[in-house]
């Protein structure tokens, strides 16, 4: 895809944060047809994880005592600007406003539910939209405890709208939510049952089915949500990765 300028509220990165990188290496590429590549940042390394020829993706290191996880870097035009709207919105700031030459500056927060999730400004630009790639992250979702306040939040602090669709069951009610050019940029909803208050990134699969059986072979700790079809949507599956974090994949229906 062609460099574009950048698209605000767009989610364009995501980062394995990882107690153990040459163990998420071992799942992650195999399973995704990934690789990782190292790239001077700082003073250690940044471990990118390219999807063929594009980046998609990094792996740090966590601190200690920290989990494995996901985290979803968002775009904006003004990395400050937008700290200064998410808190004045009731965000918290987990990473103030740092440059990460030569490639942009972000800042991390956690929303007013307790979700996580940074900022981002690419010296580049971002990525144009368009159809994604097997391999790539197709979809972004924020379970909450309190979805209400979650929207109102994205809502004041980022500029975006909603569209709301019953699911019935353990979803209810699914929140879209949209940039002003109407694209649907994640989803948003709060489960029946206790799930964690977080972002969970789905990746474009070719298969789901065999994806979640590899995922087994590989070292997944658990199969949270098994292979499930959304009517309109496609087919998609939620486990747990050798280290404890979440990812979600997903087998779109073919578009016209």
């Amino acid at each position: 895809m062609d460099k574009t300028p950048r698209i605000p509220g767009k989610f364009i990165w995501f980062e394995h944060v990882s107690n153990d990188l040459q163990k998420a290496r071992a799942f992650y590429e195999p399973l995704f047809g990934w690789h990782a590549e190292s790239m001077p940042l700082g003073d250690e390394p940044y471990h990118m994880l390219l999807n063929g020829e594009q980046g998609i993706g990094g792996l740090t290191k966590a601190q200690a005592g920290e989990q494995s996880h996901w985290i979803s870097y968002m775009s904006v035009a003004d990395v400050d600007a937008g700290v200064k709207a998410a808190t004045a919105a009731g965000a918290k700031v987990t990473m103030p406003p740092t440059d990460f030459a030569p490639v942009g500056r972000g800042a991390g927060l956690t929303d007013p539910t307790g979700a996580a999730f940074c900022l981002w400004t690419s010296t580049k630009g971002d990525e144009a939209d368009g159809d994604v790639p097997v391999g790539g992250f197709v979809w972004n979702e924020l379970s909450t405890t309190d979805a209400k306040k979650a929207l109102a939040f994205y809502e004041k602090a980022f500029g975006y709208s909603h569209d709301t669709m019953e699911m019935g069951g353990e979803i209810g009610q699914y929140h879209i939510l949209k940039t002003a050019d109407d694209k649907g940029r994640g989803g948003v909803f709060q489960p029946a049952s206790p799930m964690p208050t977080m972002w969970l990134p789905y990746v474009h699969v070719a298969d789901c089915d065999a994806s979640v059986a590899k995922a087994q072979k590989l070292g997944a700790q658990q199969v949270v949500v098994p292979p499930s079809d959304i009517p309109g949507v496609g087919r998609f599956a939620v486990v747990i990765d050798p280290q404890g974090a979440p990812i979600a994949m997903l087998k779109p229906l073919p578009t016209a």
